[in-house]
């Protein structure tokens, strides 16, 4: 429940900070067994404010969202404390709005570059598409058709990878392991979500996400956050069998929330001439369709 005062920012915090001091448990941390029941997991607020040389009030206010002051060298020393990744790091920055302040945008379908479509479209041996903030897809070629699915058949709120993984069962049974793709997702999705606040799409996303699928719920609770990086996933696709692929993605300069994803399989391995195949038939297919 918020504090009288406090924004959506500060209980954000507060919940970020209370999640990972679950998730940590003591010996981890280096502390011995004091033997004493413990009614919660992981870390007690006072062995944290011991190991972040803070008070056990400063946590508690910030864990109640009643104060996000908190200087770099504090913050540092509480993801130190909490063995906080990078990723996660940054995200305790975001949120303690310790970085300058960027002025809220209003969302939009986003545009995307000519030269970077005309990119897309001389991929023809690698599914590509492009992808803008909360995983939105905003432009694709066709091997990304024949791979992932049409999205030109969808209404273009429809069109993200996040919500397809979670609500659209073709989609879902794409992966051939469902459940650590779709925590990539959740972790992905509260990453930006932090970093954007006001966006009223990431909003309305994780707010259906939130109403319609118990997994999200769940591990939206969680409160993991990942940014972008290079991943291997399956696929268990209808025509092509079973593909392993490296999903590799790449900032485009000119517009800082898109992300160019291209999809490969290592030269001579099964998953590239699975991939090779799919290609060809998605090919065959447009011919004869014509």
């Amino acid at each position: 429940m918020e504090q009288p005062g406090t924004s959506p920012s500060d209980t954000e915090l507060g919940a970020f900070l209370r999640s990972r001091r679950a998730a940590l448990q003591p010996h981890q941390a280096g502390l011995p067994d004091d033997g004493r029941l413990r009614r919660v997991p992981g870390l007690r607020r006072e062995e944290l404010a011991q190991l972040a040389h803070v008070s056990v009030d400063y946590i508690v206010r910030l864990e109640q969202g009643r104060t996000r002051r908190a200087s770099r060298p504090v913050l540092d020393a509480l993801a130190d404390a909490l063995q906080l990744a990078p990723d996660e790091r940054g995200y305790l920055f975001t949120l303690a709005d310790v970085a300058p302040a960027t002025p809220a945008r209003r969302s939009c379908r986003p545009e995307v570059a000519p030269r970077l479509r005309q990119l897309l479209e001389t991929m023809h041996d690698v599914p590509a598409l492009v992808l803008s903030r909360g995983m939105d897809v905003v432009a694709w070629n066709r091997g990304a058709t024949a791979l992932l699915g049409d999205f030109g058949a969808l209404p273009p709120a429809e069109r993200n990878l996040i919500r397809l993984t979670f609500l659209d069962d073709a989609f879902r049974s794409l992966y051939a392991d469902w459940p650590r793709v779709a925590r990539e997702c959740v972790a992905v999705l509260r990453m930006e979500a932090g970093r954007h606040p006001e966006d009223p799409a990431l909003t309305a996303l994780t707010d259906e996400l939130n109403a319609r699928d118990p997994d999200f719920r769940t591990w939206w609770a969680d409160h993991q956050v990942r940014g972008a990086r290079q991943l291997t996933k399956t696929y268990c696709h209808p025509v092509a069998g079973t593909l392993t692929l490296d999903v590799q993605q790449f900032s485009v300069d000119t517009h800082p929330d898109q992300l160019l994803v291209a999809y490969t399989a290592p030269a001579d391995s099964p998953s590239h001439d699975a991939l090779r195949f799919l290609l060809q038939w998605a090919t065959g297919r447009d011919t004869a369709a014509k």
